[in-house]
């Protein structure tokens, strides 16, 4: 199982949400600007570093400049996420050179868009966003419901060809009050790459995550919080 730590981005800072509301936003300036942070990462041992343009998630603005600097100037690959609602600009990320570009809102909206993107691509290179509460998948910002269940939307973006999926748990994210495991586990049964994000909160989270056999898991406040290095999670994660 991966480790891969997140650099969430606001307002050009370092920034963490509780369950998604920018009324929770904490700034993390102590731990240096975006691209300082994600150089931190890389020299910790990341072989993967999740990038999320919160601005552009929350219809408030766009980092992806700042975002297309990171890709060029860290040597691990960067999986991207937040506001892409475009064909053309996860065409665009993924042709600067990000590895992995998450797709939440527009995979439900156009799913024609990510059958393109695997054909040109590849299905390593392309994730769907399953952000549910209880259950049921959100969109836009986590605001509005997709009206599917994860269970469903697993099967028909299976259907196109997807093999990754982002899971993450809006009402546990941010909280680090443990993930949800038991959805995490039947998702597993289901042959499909998981990985999980939201309210991992110690390495005890990591070490039950990877007995599921999760593909990854996106951890962030817990390490902006020193609740454990990313050096120990890797060495629990590989211990284990």
């Amino acid at each position: 199982m991966e480790v891969i730590p997140a650099v969430d981005i606001m307002s050009r800072k370092v920034v963490r949400l509780v369950r998604g509301d920018p009324q929770s936003a904490k700034s993390y300036e102590n731990l240096g600007d975006p691209l300082t942070l994600a150089r931190k990462w890389e020299s910790q041992g990341a072989r993967t570093i999740h990038v999320i343009d919160l601005d552009a998630t929350l219809g408030m603005g766009s980092n992806l400049d700042l975002i297309d600097e990171i890709v060029r100037q860290i040597g691990v690959s960067i999986q991207v996420g937040g506001g892409i609602r475009s064909l053309s600009k996860a065409r665009i990320l993924l042709g600067k050179g990000a590895y992995r570009a998450i797709l939440g809102s527009l995979a439900f909206k156009e799913p024609s868009a990510v059958k393109t993107l695997l054909d040109e691509f590849g299905d390593d290179r392309v994730v769907v966003a399953l952000d549910n509460l209880d259950g049921v998948v959100m969109v836009h910002g986590w605001k509005t419901s997709a009206r599917v269940t994860v269970d469903d939307a697993v099967t028909d973006f299976s259907k196109l060809g997807v093999n990754l999926f982002l899971v993450t748990s809006v009402g546990r994210d941010g909280t680090m009050s443990g993930p949800d495991f038991d959805a995490l586990a039947r998702l597993c049964r289901r042959g499909i790459s998981v990985m999980a994000a939201g309210g991992i909160g110690s390495l005890e989270d990591l070490v039950g995550l990877k007995r599921l056999g999760l593909y990854g898991v996106v951890v962030g406040k817990a390490l902006y919080e020193g609740s454990f290095t990313l050096r120990e999670a890797l060495r629990t994660v590989e211990e284990e």
